[in-house]
Order: C-alpha cells, then sequence, then structure tokens
C-alpha cells in the first residue's frame, strides 16, 4: 500500500527542506506513515498467527506476525507499503499461507509494535533481520525463501534481493524509483528532493532470483509504466503479469483465483 500526500503538503515541504537542507527527513515524514499498535478488528478472525520481536544489527526492537503452513519447506517474508501495520496484513498473510508457505509479516520500526522510526536505511535493516529470522530461528535456508515486496515494500526487496540466492522475489504495485513516483504525481518540481531514494531501477541488475511482477493497469499512485520501468531493468529470468481492471491496493480482490494460481505457480517453480 501507498498512500499520496496532498501536492500542497508535499510542494511546502519541498520548500521547506531546500530552505533549511532537511530535505531526507521531510521526505521519511511524507512517505511513511505507520500506525502504532495491532488491529484489534484482526483478533476476531481466527488467524493462527504467532507474535515475534526480532532486534536488527543496529539494536532495534522490530515486531513481525509469522503465519505457519502445515507442513511447509519453504517461506515468505512479507513486505509492506508505507501506510498501517502488519496487522493489516493478517488477511492477506492467512491466504499466502494456503498456497503452502510459511508466512513472515514484518513491521518496519515505527510501524505495529516495532521501536523507533523508519527510515530508508532503517527499513532495508528490518528486512534483513526478518530473512535473518527466518533463516537462523526457523531453520530455512536462503534457496527456500521468497521475499514478496508490495509497494514501497518493493522497494525494501530489490534492496535486499541484491547478490543473494534467494529462492524468488515477487514484486507487486511497486516503482522504478521514488524520484519516478514523485515526479509522476506532483510534477518535476518533486525530482531533486528525492533523487537517489528508493532507486530500485539502479539495484535490480544485481538481483539473481527468478522475479514475478504484478501491476494494476489502473494504479493511480504508482503508475504501471513504472513497474514496466522497473521489470525492463531486471534481469531475466522474470514474469510480468497485468492485472486488468486492478488498482494500487485492490489487487487480491480483482485479481481472484487467476491471481493466486499464478503466484502458487511461481513458488512451485522457484521453491518446489
Amino acid at each position: 500500500m501507498l498512500v499520496k500526500p496532498l501536492a500542497a503538503t508535499l510542494v511546502a515541504g519541498f520548500l521547506l527542506a531546500a530552505g533549511f537542507g532537511m530535505r531526507d527527513w521531510i521526505v521519511d515524514r511524507m512517505l511513511f506513515l505507520p500506525t502504532p499498535g495491532v488491529d484489534g478488528a484482526t483478533a476476531g478472525l481466527g488467524i493462527e498467527a504467532e507474535e515475534v520481536f526480532l532486534t536488527t544489527e543496529d539494536g532495534v526492537r522490530i515486531h513481525a506476525f509469522f503465519v505457519p503452513a502445515p507442513a511447509a519447506t519453504r517461506a515468505i517474508l512479507y513486505l509492506h507499503g508505507n501506510a498501517g501495520n502488519a496487522s493489516h496484513r493478517l488477511p492477506l498473510g492467512a491466504v499466502l499461507a494456503g498456497l503452502g508457505a510459511h508466512i513472515l509479516l514484518l513491521d518496519y520500526r515505527g510501524y505495529g509494535r516495532s521501536e523507533g522510526r523508519p527510515d530508508e536505511a532503517g527499513v532495508y535493516t528490518d528486512a534483513r533481520a526478518g530473512l535473518r529470522h527466518l533463516v537462523l530461528e526457523r531453520g530455512l535456508e536462503e534457496q527456500r525463501v521468497v521475499l514478496f515486496g508490495s509497494s514501497l515494500g518493493g522497494a525494501v526487496a530489490v534492496d535486499l534481493a541484491q547478490d543473494r540466492s534467494l529462492a524468488g522475489v515477487v514484486l507487486e504495485s511497486t516503482w522504478s524509483s521514488l524520484s519516478d513516483t514523485a515526479a509522476k504525481a506532483f510534477g518535476p518540481i518533486a525530482r531533486p528532493f528525492t533523487r537517489g531514494r528508493f532507486d530500485s531501477q539502479g539495484k535490480i541488475p544485481r538481483l539473481r532470483s527468478p522475479l514475478l511482477f504484478f501491476h494494476g493497469d489502473r494504479d493511480d499512485i504508482v503508475p504501471i509504466e513504472l513497474g514496466r520501468r522497473l521489470f525492463d531493468a531486471a534481469p531475466e529470468p522474470k514474469a510480468f503479469e497485468t492485472l486488468v481492471g486492478a488498482g494500487h491496493n485492490d489487487t487480491l480482490v480483482v485479481g481472484g483465483e487467476a491471481y493466486l494460481a499464478r503466484l502458487r505457480r511461481f513458488l512451485d517453480e522457484v521453491a518446489p
């Protein structure tokens, strides 16, 4: 999920950043929209999930949900978008576990029950802690782990997957770079203030894992052309699935059984 702030607020923030040398601080405050705590509405859904706490390499205590799949020998590390928290993704986690994979739903620092405050370097560090948990605590080899990054989480997944031999990477509704996305939303004025931030296009050539892209053709937050741009820069093997009629946050609803069948086929190919 990506939530777009008001254009006027963004422009005002850019001007403030330019005037006071606080570019990254301003962009982070507008980009990261965490919801603290856990959504109580998910408690009555009957989802089997274990709450776990991880310590990152820089000493931050972060929170996650582990959703088990009976007899599974593979796992998905799910990296969500810029808003809400991992508890909002528990229903999705249960659906994904039904595809025969353990699911780790990670809360970045500052989200859910995680400590700290999010920034670009921090969320990359948090993702490494999630992968380390699956390997060291759950006994899975990296070659049995699939990263699933949605929206901003796609950029986090690309960063984590560099030079690793993971089973595969799923990138959904994600961008070529934050700069491209900001320019699409707010015009060229946004580029100088977001240049170099979450630059997936520059990193993706270093991935060694099979890639599966999903993108809605009605996505008005991260337009599909930015997903295509990232796909074009990616190494083989790769596949791009256009979800006809889907926007930014309704890929599962619109994609339905065909979406899940494609995802299962990918999992079976890369981590049988």
